[in-house]
């Protein structure tokens, strides 16, 4: 029979209603909590787009594994083609008789957005930009980016270019979970290769120095794809990652990442609901030394919520399993879960296992047992 039981320490708790959505000027956004890996806002975020230059993220991505394989170092100097010279738009001031060091390329890309940066990275390990971007898809496919197609490593206006905003968000997630060597880059901002960059020539990001935690990732701007940013910061503990696309202006980019990222952790709020091995309710068990088994969450359950007033509805809870639960059990066993009913948002499964040991019961359990089993069928006779 399923069980549906709640233990009154869960009813004390006070929990927040749901955030009011969020209107935003963009054309498509994702907004993402990375410490509780929760998506706080989507808009188109599966449709493909032009990303601009918010795709030099995914040239990087395959500069840092090469460097993370051995294949190159910081100091693995590329030399520089004539097409990758004669790139237009944002550049690093690149010449044929320039011999930039991989620790160069990086900054040149995070900080200058450096068209030239990145055909001469994308020759240097692929030995054509072409082949680049090829190999560039094939592994966005194998890192479940699969709303993304690569036609060259800059994110010059091409057709069939195309990345979607959730596929950007996740591959500046793994740029900072897995490469957090190379991570600090992304705030910085200034480079100036050889004296050559004019100062308009520095980081884009407008986020960079408000004071909002923001320390990376990447803009993009091109009259097909408008003004966009993939933007990440931090307060208190809480780490958030976000894109934005299609927006009109450089301002409007600026106001509408500064918003979304007050939005985020303004209204949204880390809550403790119940410390690890506290008893939220208790089973039913069968032929057991116990009549009862404690149910409890194994690590505190910390949940991110809608930060506004009180709801009168608040957060509905129930722990549910099937049972009785036949002994031996073991502490730590799973025996069912703790189900949260959050207002506006997907509930929330998490497993609840024993508190305890419960062995098989004794002769004297047994013959209760069974002498109850025939009561109940005199009883009904």
């Amino acid at each position: 029979m399923l069980k549906r039981l709640l233990h009154s320490a869960l009813i004390l708790i006070a929990l927040l209603a749901p955030a009011a959505a969020y209107e935003t000027k963009a054309r498509a956004a994702w907004v993402y909590d990375l410490t509780t890996q929760t998506v706080l806002l989507e808009k188109d975020a599966d449709v493909p787009l032009p990303p601009a230059s918010m795709s030099k993220l995914m040239t990087l991505n395959m500069l840092f594994e090469a460097l993370r394989a051995g294949t190159v170092s910081m100091d693995t100097q590329f030399s520089v083609s004539t097409r990758a010279k004669s790139m237009g738009g944002s550049t690093m001031f690149l010449n044929e008789m320039d011999r930039p060091t991989v620790e160069e390329l990086i900054r040149g890309i995070v900080i200058n957005s450096g068209n030239d940066a990145c055909v001469v990275v994308a020759e240097g390990l692929a030995g054509s930009e072409e082949t680049f971007a090829q190999k560039m898809t094939e592994r966005a496919r194998t890192l479940g980016m699969t709303n993304s197609t690569f036609k060259n490593a800059s994110g010059w206006p091409a057709e069939g270019h195309r990345m979607s905003l959730h596929d950007l968000g996740l591959l500046a997630t793994r740029l900072i979970t897995e490469f957090p060597e190379f991570y600090p880059y992304f705030a910085m901002t200034g480079f100036n290769y050889e004296g050559r960059a004019p100062a308009n020539a520095n980081n884009r990001n407008p986020l960079l120095g408000l004071g909002v935690g923001a320390d990376g990732l990447k803009t993009g701007h091109t009259q097909e794809a408008g003004y966009g940013l993939v933007g990440s910061a931090e307060q208190n503990g809480r780490r958030i990652v976000f894109v934005i696309s299609g927006l009109t202006s450089e301002a409007e980019r600026r106001q509408e990442a500064e918003a979304l990222t007050n939005w985020a952790f303004r209204q949204f709020v880390l809550r403790t609901l119940a410390k690890g091995g506290t008893r939220l309710a208790e089973a039913e068990v069968h032929m057991g030394a116990e009549e009862t088994v404690g149910l409890v969450v194994e690590k505190d359950l910390t949940l991110l919520l809608p930060a506004l007033a009180l709801s009168q509805e608040g957060i509905k809870a129930e722990a549910v399993y099937n049972g009785p639960i036949s002994a031996p059990i073991a502490a730590g066993q799973v025996l069912g879960e703790l189900v949260l009913d959050l207002p506006d948002m997907d509930d929330v499964r998490v497993p609840l296992v024993a508190e305890t040991d419960v062995p098989v019961g004794g002769f004297g359990k047994h013959l209760s047992v069974a002498a109850g089993a025939l009561m109940a069928r005199v009883s009904g006779s």
